[in-house]
């Protein structure tokens, strides 16, 4: 099949692009190269049935040929996101009726990934998706919360009004090599900052709880999500169901390293949820997912990632 991935060559993307060229796809990598890197995809750069075109779905896409679309295009962290949260809204809104668009040209299957950051900070746990969610809509982090979900909305609104084949996927907390060093996720802050020996800054106690999932158990779940022939799917959550709490997380990593690294505190961030865990009872029916990464295993491989980055 000939596949686009937009956002391709982000953290997430890169690894769905190598699995889907693994499968014998034709894979499309689109990128606006904002937070992704071409470093991500260098590996694969080689491979006949693989290009990039750097884009930005802000603009429309011209492919005359596509099977399927995996809309991946957003940056997605709060670091990331917040830098200019109105460009944010705006791939998260005009990029998605651009990506729908070119699927409807070209009649392709389409893919939309959605976050767990649409339940916002949740009052009903762990989230299903029939949850609508607990969201600030004028907060610092509407911009991600608010554009995916708008998001979400247009997705089902084009598959009511002309019955095109779309997917939903909500994700949750995904970790793993490629991430870069300066997101600002958990992870890969605190790996950085216990391979460097330096104090990991925690939020309020460190008691609010994530579930971190694999990127390779991410990148099958998406794919089982896309291969699904009943159209109209979604959305379904794709996470682990693991929950731990940030705290527990950074003393984790501080053992695995060997770190001298102490744990110091500071001030929550604004509307930071505090609980979230997903309900992936729908993945494992519908798709028959579910995580097949241990987090020690996880880490351990995320760790080595970074160890060749920074060097130590």
């Amino acid at each position: 099949m000939r596949v686009v991935v937009t956002g391709g060559a982000g953290f997430v993307g890169s690894h769905l692009c190598e699995k889907l060229l693994e499968r014998g796809d034709d894979v499309i990598c689109v990128d606006n190269l904002h937070t992704g890197s071409t470093a991500n995809v260098a590996h694969i750069a080689d491979n006949p049935r693989f290009r990039v075109v750097t884009h930005d779905i802000n603009s429309p896409l011209d492919l005359p040929v596509v099977d399927r679309l995996f809309n991946l295009a957003c940056p997605a962290s709060p670091v990331q996101y917040q830098v200019n949260p109105i460009q944010t809204i705006k791939t998260n809104v005009y990029g998605s009726l651009n990506m729908l668009e070119l699927a409807r040209r070209t009649n392709a299957r389409i893919l939309q990934a959605s976050t767990s950051e649409v339940y916002g900070d949740p009052e009903v746990h762990p989230q299903k998706e029939d949850y609508w969610g607990h969201v600030n809509p004028i907060g610092l982090r509407s911009c991600y919360d608010e554009g995916k979900r708008c998001a979400e909305g247009l997705y089902f609104d084009f598959r009511r009004l002309y019955g095109h084949s779309i997917r939903v996927a909500r994700i949750f907390n995904t970790y793993g090599p490629r991430m870069a060093l300066d997101d600002g996720r958990v992870v890969s802050n605190f790996i950085v900052k216990a391979l460097a020996g330096e104090d990991i800054c925690l939020y309020g106690d460190g008691s609010q709880t994530r579930c971190f999932c694999y990127v390779d158990d991410t990148v099958r779940g998406l794919m089982a999500l896309m291969d699904h022939e009943d159209d109209g799917v979604g959305p379904v959550n794709i996470g682990s169901t693991k929950e731990i709490t940030v705290r527990e997380l950074a003393e984790i990593v501080v053992g695995l390293i060997g770190s001298k690294s102490k744990l110091v505190f500071a001030d929550l961030p604004a509307d930071d949820p505090m609980r979230r865990r997903p309900d992936v009872s729908k993945a494992k029916g519908l798709l028959g997912w579910e995580m097949q990464t241990t987090l020690e295993e996880g880490l351990g491989r995320t760790v080595d990632y970074f160890r060749g980055v920074v060097g130590t």
